[in-house]
């Protein structure tokens, strides 16, 4: 006899580290009677804590992604941008590729929605700066930086030379740390093969208006990290931050203006723009939930990762940070808890205990703590990839087949020049942007100004 019960639709919006891991969690619970719907705007799950080493040239960029229609089991995939979800009537909106578009309703909504570039009010910021959210920030950002020094080689004026060789970092958070970190070892490589460049000094600056680099981290971890960096000559300045961008230049808050050519923005990240307009109450731009991941006033739709508040039942009144570490918890435990919804097991709040923390500093440098305990060098190093290699979803041999070469020899580095300045804008609600710090630094196809 056939089965009568009535087939159930949950859409995932988003396909993060929360998204990912609550479409594999679900589809290994659910029912055959449970539609699982994943949209989301590229067809791959990106390993984002990799993407410093990619805008170093450690590893490739198809190595720290993964086939989201490989990797979902038998969830269905729609490739689209969300925009708008009705959660009255329960219908999500997308658009597509080569202008499709589309609609289709639900029982249960997850939303991953994710984040994107945080934003301050500094003149000429969103208009000079590059990002570092994607993987085509970080593909360009790399291709920015090899280019900056072949055209510094050829520079006939000093001042557009140093202003080449000069590369500002703001943010001294995780992104910002392990950025400067990859990308200036990625320059000191590339300087020693450029014989114009001989005697020349290659600037790196990290500026943060926190007292230290990475404040969330344990002090020992912080110290650690700050030694690292100004050894290799990094100009770590803390307390302070820029006050205006401009063509070829950026202002300090101390009054000073440094000429460069290369504004690294890394301050850290807002919840996506999609949340603003589902009119449900937020703390600070993230949706708020309760310790299920329910959103409170909208029937069958759930939130977690970086686009809602999820209670920190470890610290009463305060929100789980935006880390990929929750995110990947948070979309497990959401998942189990919609399949509760639906007759499959119980639901149980999200309560988490810390793993501890990693940063990678290039080369064999690394500073951690697992399970509280602090460690720095090659030890920090060794159980910082060995923590990346198990939490990776694939690709697990081909990143420590890239590993294993570039201690063996040094890796090429070239410019891809196949990502234009437009495609990376760091304000997505304004993807109109002149030339970044000066003259554009990868050719357009219609055009070529060095």
């Amino acid at each position: 006899m056939a089965s009568s019960r009535r087939q159930h639709r949950v859409v995932i919006v988003g396909a993060g580290f929360a998204g990912f891991n609550a479409a594999r969690e679900l589809s290994r619970l659910a029912s055959a009677t449970t539609e699982i719907v994943v949209i989301n705007c590229t067809d791959y799950f990106l390993y984002v804590p990799l993407m410093p080493q990619l805008a170093g040239g450690l590893v490739g960029p198809d190595h720290i992604r993964v086939s989201l229609t490989r990797r979902l089991g038998k969830a269905k995939f729609v490739l689209g941008t969300v925009n708008h979800v009705n959660a009255h009537e329960k219908v999500v909106s997308w658009t597509g590729p080569e202008r499709s578009a589309g609609k289709i309703g639900y029982d249960r909504l997850i939303l991953t929605a994710g984040s994107v570039n945080k934003l301050l009010p500094i003149p000429g910021v969103t208009d000079y700066a590059h990002g570092f959210r994607t993987i085509a920030e970080a593909v360009y950002l790399r291709d920015h930086i090899i280019r900056q020094l072949e055209l510094a080689v050829v520079a006939t004026d000093p001042a557009e030379r140093r202003s080449r060789c000069t590369f500002v970092v703001v943010g001294g958070g995780y992104t910002g740390t392990e950025v400067t970190a990859q990308c200036q070892l990625m320059t000191t490589r590339l300087a020693k093969t450029m014989s114009g460049l001989t005697g020349e000094q290659i600037r790196w600056m990290l500026l943060d208006t926190a007292p230290r680099l990475l404040p969330e981290l344990d002090m020992r971890l912080s110290k650690t990290a700050e030694r690292v960096l100004r050894r290799r000559g990094v100009e770590v300045v803390t307390g302070k931050s820029i006050s205006k961008a401009g063509d070829g230049f950026v202002q300090l808050t101390t009054g000073e203006q440094v000429p460069t050519r290369s504004l690294i923005w890394c301050v850290g990240v807002r919840p996506d723009p999609l949340v603003d307009g589902l009119d449900l109450k937020t703390n600070r731009g993230r949706l708020v939930v309760d310790e299920f991941m329910v959103v409170p006033g909208a029937a069958g739709m759930y939130a977690c990762g970086d686009c809602a508040a999820v209670p920190d039942l470890t610290r009463p009144g305060q929100v789980c940070g935006m880390t990929a570490q929750h995110a990947v918890r948070q979309g497990k435990r959401v998942a189990q808890n919609v399949a509760a919804s639906l007759g499959v097991g119980q639901a149980r709040p999200y309560k988490h205990h810390d793993e501890g923390f990693l940063v990678d500093l290039g080369g064999l440098a690394a500073a951690a703590n697992p399970l509280s305990i602090p460690l720095s060098g090659p030890l920090a190093n060794a159980v910082t990839r060995a923590y990346h290699l198990g939490a990776m979803s694939g690709n697990r041999l081909r990143v420590l087949t890239d590993w294993s070469l570039n201690a063996a020899t040094s890796p090429e580095m070239t410019s891809l020049a196949v990502i234009s300045e437009d495609a990376v804008p760091l304000d997505v609600n304004n993807p109109a942007r002149p030339g970044c710090c000066g003259p554009i630094a990868l050719p357009h196809p219609a055009a070529s100004r060095v």
